[in-house]
């Protein structure tokens, strides 16, 4: 019999021993790498998400953030983003020990947009919609404390959770693409829903940056260069400066005519900025009213949306939690990410902290990855990039110089890698097939991960019905199923209830 023992590493100090950072395999440098690299390929959203938000009028006939002046409305739904991206991003790393970040959630800020523009009439605002975010916050975090959500990530079918994994991988190289405008809608009438640059051509330099990026990455990844996504992202952003600085290719405008200057750069021209600092107005925060909607919306109609906040929080942070552990090789043998129950936590309360802090849920993000992919393993790479988001309210000018056409090729790679993992799922098997492929492909087809994820429940459930293995589903999943049938019927039961 063997005398050897397997000695687990030991921790070189205080902040490696914290974080278990030898322990898993990595070091102060990639997470440090890591942090870096999440950070830039999520810094959009400090400009998307004011995009979303600011512009319209409530009804109040005041902009998000109580203001007039849409400038101002998005200067301060920037600064807010940012805060609550950084403060949550930190919390992750320090509770969870976990290598995610948060920020406010694309597809919620939508429907919040949404909702201002369908029922402003009725005297809605911001404030109050923030309120239903946080009263939705609140029901996760009681789901999570009282171990039901916990227990229904554990209940998810191993094959299910490998094809949550890859239907995100998909997802986001989609969103790669057409953030950098490589296939985007096309503008005439009746035509595909989707297509390859403008007219089926690839046009345009910030095409070319992208292209450029990809390819940069993708060969350094072969040639195993460490900082690989990092190095691509600021080669791409340097030569998207040159470029705009000799061509000066100007913004995409979108106007009643309709998109204007199509060749030019998505959303973020690259140049150099007069000043790099800036001094953050924090006024936004706060402002949520919790419960205005019910005194204007009514019961009903309030109701349906936390239940909607509810269903895409729930299962969004799950499949991301499961794509980014999957992709650290950090899950247990059932497909379980370490500190479930603190991932969730934080991530309720990063729900609540959006609401209140005026600028919508915030989520875990998938873009994660990217970090993963440079060899973040740990919570650090998660407090990296949450002090980056909060430098950012300072330093908003120098980091709004990369544009999506730079940060996007990470996406696009990312997602590659994390589709390897299809070859994990058992294709010769109907019942576990079916339901792994509609997780797959609706989400890319649909913009949303709940819905690949409710697709792929439903269809588990029902097949096993067929093939008379009921007795194989988890009590949970029935439950689970039950609120995504609903989750996919809101509208019309909405209507039968008013």
């Amino acid at each position: 019999m063997s005398t050897e023992t397997t000695q687990r590493p030991v921790a070189t100090g205080r902040l490696d021993g914290f974080f278990r950072i030898t322990e898993r395999g990595s070091t102060v440098a990639r997470e440090v790498r890591g942090g870096f690299v999440t950070f830039f390929t999520m810094v959009y959203i400090v400009v998307l998400n004011p995009i979303i938000l600011s512009g319209a009028t409530d009804g109040s006939g005041l902009m998000i953030g109580g203001v007039a002046d849409l400038e101002q409305s998005k200067l301060l739904v920037a600064v807010g983003t940012a805060v609550i991206a950084g403060i949550t991003s930190i919390l992750m790393g320090l509770v969870a020990n976990f290598p995610i970040a948060l920020a406010a959630g694309l597809g919620i800020n939508g429907l919040i947009a949404g909702m201002v523009f369908t029922h402003a009439a009725e005297g809605i605002t911001f404030a109050d919609l923030m309120g239903l975010v946080v009263i939705e916050g609140v029901i996760i975090l009681v789901l999570v404390l009282t171990g039901f959500r916990t227990a229904v990530f554990h209940a998810i079918p191993a094959p299910l959770k490998v094809a949550i994994s890859v239907g995100i991988g998909l997802f986001i190289a989609f969103i790669g693409v057409i953030d950098a405008g490589f296939a985007r809608r096309p503008t005439s009438p009746g035509s595909v829903p989707s297509e390859l640059g403008i007219g089926g051509s690839l046009n345009g330099w910030p095409t070319l940056v992208f292209v450029f990026g990809v390819f940069l990455i993708a060969v350094l990844l072969i040639r195993k260069v460490k900082g690989a996504i990092l190095i691509g992202i600021a080669a791409a952003t340097v030569l998207a400066i040159v470029i705009e600085a000799v061509f000066q290719i100007g913004p995409r405008i979108f106007t009643d005519q309709g998109l204007q200057n199509p060749e030019a750069w998505s959303l973020t021209v690259p140049a150099l900025p007069e000043s790099i600092t800036n001094t953050p107005d924090l006024g936004i925060l706060g402002q949520f009213s919790l419960l205005g909607s019910f005194e204007k919306l009514g019961f009903v109609t309030a109701i349906m949306f936390v239940f909607s906040l509810l269903l895409a929080d729930f299962f969004d942070t799950m499949g991301t939690v499961v794509a980014i552990g999957t992709e650290a090789e950090l899950l247990d043998e059932e497909g379980n990410p370490p500190n479930t129950e603190r991932i969730l936590v934080v991530d309720s309360v990063a729900a609540i902290a959006g609401g209140a802090g005026g600028v919508s849920s915030n989520t875990s993000y998938i873009e994660s990855a990217a970090g993963v992919e440079e060899g973040a393993r740990t919570g650090l790479a998660s407090v990296v990039t949450g002090v980056l988001f909060l430098l950012a309210t300072f330093l908003a000018p120098l980091f709004a110089v990369v544009p999506s056409e730079a940060a996007a090729p990470a996406l696009v790679i990312v997602g590659f890698l994390m589709m390897m993992q299809v070859k994990n799922i058992d294709w010769d098997n109907m019942e576990v097939a079916l339901p792994a492929f509609l997780t797959i492909v609706l989400m890319p087809f649909t913009y949303n991960i709940t819905v690949g994820i409710g697709a792929g429940f439903i269809a588990w459930v029902l097949i096993k019905i067929a093939r008379g293995h009921a007795r194989q589903v988890h009590p949970l999943l029935w439950i689970v199923t039950a609120f995504f049938v609903i989750y996919f019927i809101k509208t019309p039961l909405e209507n039968i209830l008013t």
